[in-house]
This record gives C-alpha cells, structure tokens and sequence, in this order.
C-alpha cells in the first residue's frame, strides 16, 4: 500500500513538473519564468526524494542537496540580473 502512495506521487509530481515547465516556456513575464523554475527545483527535489524513498536507498541524499544549491543559486542570479541588468558586476577601476 505504501508503495502504490508513493507511485501515485511521483505521477503527480511529474504532472507538476510538466505544468512548470510549461509555464517556464510560455510564461507571460519573466518574474513568471524564474518562479517556474525555482518551483521545478523544488519539484525535483521532491522527486528524487520519493525516489530515494521507493529504491529505500540513502545514495541520492548529496543529488537532493545539490539540486537544492543550484536551484538556490539560479534564482538568486536571475532575480539580480532582473534587479541591476548584470549578474556579475565588472571590477570598478580605483
């Protein structure tokens, strides 16, 4: 039983991630897209820990601390690119 709980939220996960996804290619603003794809870091996240869960496995706990630091990172560079128009700021001359 528990099993089949854990399948059928993994099938909803994927339809989650589908629906990010779709709004990250057709998102009306870019506000929209970047919380599309933190949302789909999230949803990955979630995923690779229900697959952790199903495998009954603790190998995938370093794949589910990556995913969280790159999507963390990802949004923090494209709401700052969103705020200055730069990632990176070029060195000022002294």
């Amino acid at each position: 039983m528990f099993d089949l709980i854990l399948k059928i939220s993994l099938f909803f996960l994927a339809l989650s991630f589908l629906a990010f996804f779709y709004r990250l290619i057709i998102g009306p603003s870019v506000p929209d897209r970047i919380q599309a794809l933190d949302a789909i870091g999230v949803t990955s996240i979630a995923g690779v820990a229900v697959v952790s869960v199903i495998l009954r496995t603790h190998a995938f706990f370093e794949v589910i601390l990556l995913i969280g630091i790159l999507s963390f990172i990802g949004t923090l560079a494209f709401a700052r690119f969103l705020e200055r128009g730069v990632t990176i700021e070029p060195k000022r001359p002294q």
